[in-house]
């Protein structure tokens, strides 16, 4: 919502024929070429690859295969279009060709483990049912469409996608979850006295800073580190141009947070590594950062909001707030509503006070609603910074415009949150569980790829 304020202030296989034609390539090359220099493996470069190569056969690195055959099953070109058309949907902007070239190689990548993830839980007699499906699928409709959950299928179709695309994301996505609760889970152990250790380290940190962030991470090696931070960087354009955070992390991020839209919950900076520490540190509530290099990968990270360890979040604060506002005659002139926004002005200077509203509104053509139940974090951002630096009795700038009208907020109250709580120790063992099934199921998921039969078309 924007406003105005008026202030001041896996393997491909490579057929016979092709290999023949290399091999006879092979006998063209004149004796006297030089050799490839041998290279000695390294921590570096443990294949020991030249730095002079000769490739057979012509290559074109801006061309990519778009179906693939995982394990028998089929990945379609219409399979990537519409799980594209869902991350997409959000931007703002349109997406250049590069970009769109970006986004269906990494778009395939993630059907692909999506595909392994649904196969292993098959294998494992664990398959999500269609109900299940089904059931998810409705309960997402009613978040986004209310009492009109069909509506949903109409915009997936509308944006180019489908509620095939989407059931199938959601199959992918519970079928991880099932297979981690069962294989990975169980042997994950978190004793007392490391949950103490945090608990104590968390008292002694009272009123350090407190950030709620979203992460998108991908993971990268020395081979495929360039084209990882390509991909990084072509989500972090999409980002800044109006793109869907969650919509990103659910589809891209290696994490097991992309099911929760890339949410870490509320970490303190000595949780994080310390690449991200030191950028998040510098960060306000709704920025973005990255491509932010980590062992391991790459991260994107967008700072949700910020708070104080175990002291009272004021964005849980509950207002007591009066709207006066405000309304012009469709036609109306510049100057008319000029007029009219300083006679409200003027109105608004001479409150006293919270009893002084409704007395003088009716001589101004104003309205005023009251509500005594509004969370801060409710509020639009740019209107609650304002609001929660406001005393008993005081405004805000006037904003709006003509079309929407003009209008103040008065605070009439405000009832804080008690002093944040430490976290139970539960919460605390969850979270230290979750750090270690994220490592876990990352080599799960590494070891599904390498065991499987992948063919691209």
């Amino acid at each position: 919502m924007r406003m105005k304020l008026f202030s001041n202030k896996a393997g491909t296989k490579l057929r016979s024929g092709a290999m023949l034609a290399s091999l006879a390539a092979l006998a063209l090359v004149p004796a006297a070429a030089p050799a490839q220099t041998v290279a000695v493996p390294t921590a570096e470069n443990p294949f020991g690859l030249p730095e002079d190569i000769t490739i057979f056969g012509k290559t074109d690195p801006n061309r990519r295969a778009a179906t693939a055959v995982v394990n028998g099953f089929v990945i379609t070109g219409t399979d990537i279009d519409e799980r594209v058309a869902l991350v997409t949907a959000s931007s703002e902007a349109p997406v250049s060709e590069e970009e769109l070239l970006r986004l269906r190689v990494q778009v395939l990548r993630n059907l692909i483990d999506e595909t392994l993830k649904i196969q292993a839980a098959e294998a494992a007699e664990m398959k999500v049912t269609a109900s299940e499906v089904e059931q998810t699928y409705q309960q997402l409709a009613g978040q986004n469409f209310g009492s009109e959950p069909k509506k949903m299928d109409e915009y997936l179709l509308e944006i180019g996608s489908s509620p095939d695309s989407l059931k199938r994301q959601i199959e992918g996505e519970m079928a991880w979850e099932n297979l981690l609760r069962r294989n990975i889970m169980p042997f994950v152990n978190v004793s007392a006295e490391e949950v103490n250790d945090v608990l104590k380290r968390m008292n002694e940190a009272k009123g350090t800073d407190e950030y709620r962030l979203g992460e998108i991470y991908l993971s990268a090696t020395s081979e495929n580190r360039t084209a990882v931070l390509a991909n990084v960087q072509a989500i972090m354009e999409q980002l800044q141009q109006g793109g869907s955070f969650v919509a990103y992390a659910r589809q891209f991020s290696e994490a097991t947070t992309a099911v929760v839209g890339g949410d870490l919950g509320w970490v303190r900076l000595g949780q994080l590594p310390p690449q991200l520490a030191a950028v998040a540190r510098q960060m306000q509530p709704g920025q973005l950062n990255g491509p932010i290099e980590i062992p391991g990968g790459f991260s994107i990270i967008y700072l949700i909001n910020k708070r104080q360890v175990l002291m009272a979040d004021p964005n849980e604060a509950l207002l007591n707030l009066k709207q006066i506002s405000i309304s012009f005659p469709e036609g109306v002139t510049e100057a008319a509503a000029t007029a009219k926004v300083e006679q409200f002005g003027s109105y608004i200077e001479s409150l006293r006070g919270c009893g002084d509203v409704e007395a003088g509104a009716a001589a101004v053509g104003a309205q005023v609603v009251s509500n005594d139940q509004i969370k801060a974090a409710n509020l639009p951002e740019q209107l609650r910074a304002i609001v929660l630096n406001l005393q008993i009795g005081q405004t805000t700038p006037l904003f709006g415009g003509v079309q929407e009208g003009v209008r103040v907020l008065m605070l009439c109250g405000r009832d804080d949150p008690a002093d944040a709580g430490a976290p139970t120790f539960a919460a605390v063992m969850d979270q230290i569980e979750q750090e270690r099934v994220n490592k876990r199921a990352q080599r799960y998921l590494r070891d599904l790829r390498n065991d499987a039969y992948i063919e691209y078309n």
